[in-house]
């Protein structure tokens, strides 16, 4: 095959106040026309800058140093800036992580996708148009005549990402760089937008250059692999052998941290029979409330859910599920409309303002976004100490030490205690959010997607020190997620929700394999494998529905009517679903009996067979 990219001994350096640092040391690689090649590592390893290398660009503060990068006859590192201009966006292309980002919400979503290739002179506005339809279709884009018409907050986050892949194919470009182009979607909605992606590609002879941290995800997509670790490149080859015989070390411990669940598990035996927290018949929402007292838009329906003391629940769901707001509420920083909460026993106010100090230091949240969660004004010491201070009165040398003694729990030097968060990388900054709450000497502490934001192996070691610090001082975690591997590695217990529902519950062992919930089915194969051709095989988002007549107007009908694979009509969408008991003490809330549901999952196992007797 004819070499189209050529990045020969590529450095970049970093300007510091101590002068230039190489970030960028000497990679070098080739990709054939038509091929998919994979830049992955954690955050740091430099594979962004690399891959915005390819566009002839250096973020703010960084210099492109020396080397050769060169695509199809165009050598970008010695081309002046207009002749850049001339190329980016034409001949290469790039797909941006966030697409809400990148689109101006007071356009049109088509006149965004054309414009680009109305600059360079590529067509005229009808012939761009006409193609821009085109790639609405290839990509799977619902309503693809009239999506285009649409503003970016009128559609999904997996359907900008798809409408920002449309523009920067519309150009035929030489090269395609798609730059984490699904780490921020749901893994359902990351299954439609690869396959999209894929077959676009495939079809039209593209050229791509894909960054990523998975490696089950690149693994679908990619015909070789570069791993990159501090900016330099620690082994390359081609998918297939990597993924089965990965000569390096680091390789090694991608391809485990892809799947938490295969090398970590909770403790046994830390779980009492007591209830710390219950909760009865939770409905809560967003918005004005009306005469009955009821929300505009209702979140949550009718939620039951009983956290034991030195116990993890895991809680997982899409966007949209309520998970993250059933959080909000036990935190306290939304009242529910119905329902009641106790902790402990005794009655927990729906507010901040009907809460005790004392339930306030027993209860304590740990934020997805560390970057958003911690002051960045301040110090390491002085966010662990503000806790501190006002729960237990330390001041001094006292306050000094337990400080110390914090950051020795969350497994940080404590030569970081002066540090701010912007000179600390993200799994630093996760552990020292970690430590607040932990400051506190909680009882229940509320994760909220603490990994989702961190590479896969920073994550698996947030959730190791997760495990340990449970099987140390007996908290007990309410863990909010979108990954049941995840869930499966730290939580003794897992709900599912969909839309507000609580459509499954049960031990971690019942998730291992069928009955499921056909949501939690769905959930569960839309998770990557580590192997070619997983994406063309899972069942997750593909087939035919079954018809559907007339939904009657019957309240509490099954919310995932619309996208249930084995959906009854004249049933599902005549009448409520029962919540029903599973044999192994579980419940979950459908139609189908436990025989009729194993019988549409028959054959499925998806994690790894429990050993006899769980580590502690």
């Amino acid at each position: 095959m004819t070499e189209l990219i050529r990045v020969q001994d590529l450095r970049v350096v970093a300007c510091g106040e101590r002068g230039e640092v190489e970030i960028v040391k000497g990679v070098s690689f080739a990709l054939a026309k038509g091929e998919v090649l994979a830049l992955i590592g954690e955050s740091g390893s430099g594979k962004t800058t690399i891959a915005l290398a390819l566009l002839g660009y250096a973020r703010r503060g960084c210099r492109l140093a020396g080397g050769v990068v060169r695509v199809g006859e165009h050598d970008m590192l010695a081309l002046s800036e207009q002749q850049l201009q001339g190329l980016r966006g034409n001949r290469v292309s790039y797909i941006a992580q966030s697409a809400a980002a990148a689109f101006n919400p007071a356009k049109r979503l088509l006149d965004q996708v054309v414009e680009g290739a109305l600059i360079h002179g590529l067509g005229s506005r009808a012939e761009l148009r006409a193609k821009a339809l085109g790639l609405f279709r290839d990509l799977a884009l619902p309503d693809p005549e009239r999506i285009g018409q649409r503003y970016p907050h009128q559609v999904s986050g997996g359907q900008l990402q798809r409408v920002m892949a449309a523009m920067a194919l519309i150009s035929d470009p030489l090269l395609v760089v798609l730059d984490e182009p699904t780490t921020a979607l749901d893994v359902t909605t990351q299954i439609d937008v690869l396959r999209a992606f894929k077959r676009v590609v495939r079809e039209r002879g593209a050229t791509a250059v894909y960054v990523s941290h998975d490696l089950a995800v690149v693994a679908q997509m990619a015909d070789q692999i570069v791993v990159l670790n501090g900016g330099q490149i620690l082994e390359q080859n081609a998918t297939a052998p990597l993924l089965k015989a990965p000569a390096h070390e680091y390789t090694r411990s991608l391809l485990a941290a892809a799947r938490p669940d295969t090398t970590i598990r909770p403790p046994s035996g830390i779980a009492e029979d007591t209830p710390l927290l219950s909760i009865s018949g939770l409905t809560a929402g967003y918005g004005n409330r009306n005469v009955q007292g009821m929300p505009a838009i209702r979140v949550l329906e009718d939620i039951d859910l009983t956290v034991r003391r030195g116990q993890a629940i895991g809680v997982i769901g899409e966007s949209g599920s309520g998970k993250s707001t059933l959080a909000r509420v036990v935190a306290g920083l939304l009242s529910p409309a119905l329902g009641g909460l106790t902790f402990d026993g005794q009655p927990l106010g729906g507010s901040l303002s009907a809460r005790t100090p004392e339930q306030f230091r027993r209860i304590q949240m740990v934020f997805q976004n560390a970057d958003t969660a911690l002051n960045p004004m301040h110090s390491v010491a002085t966010i662990l100490g503000r806790p501190l201070k006002m729960y237990f009165g330390l001041k001094g040398r006292a306050l000094e030490a337990r400080i110390g003694e914090l950051l020795d729990l969350v497994r940080l030097p404590r030569d970081l205690a002066e540090r701010r968060p912007n000179e600390l990388s993200g799994g630093q900054k996760q552990r020292v959010n970690l430590a607040r709450a932990l400051a506190a000497k909680p009882d229940l502490i509320l994760c909220d997607e603490v990994t989702s934001a961190l590479d896969t192996v920073v994550g698996a070691a947030i959730l190791e020190l997760l495990r340990d610090l449970r099987r140390q001082l007996g908290v007990s975690y309410l863990f909010i997620s979108h990954d049941i591997s995840t869930v499966r590695a730290l939580c003794d217990d897992i709900v599912v929700m969909y839309s507000g529902h609580k459509v499954q519950a049960g031990s971690r062992q019942s998730f291992a394999e069928p009955p499921f919930h056909p949501y939690t089915d769905v959930l569960i194969h839309s998770v990557p494998e580590l192997r070619q051709g997983w994406l063309e095989t899972c069942g997750a988002g593909g087939g035919e529905l079954p018809p559907l007549g007339a939904r009657a107007n019957v309240p509490q009908l099954c919310t995932f009517l619309n996208r249930c694979p084995v959906r009854v009509d004249g049933l599902c969408n005549r009448t409520a679903p029962p919540r029903r008991r599973l044999d192994d003490g579980g419940e979950i809330l459908c139609h189908h009996d436990s025989a009729r549901l194993r019988n549409s999952q028959q054959g499925v196992s998806v994690f790894p067979a429990e050993p006899r007797s769980q580590a502690s």
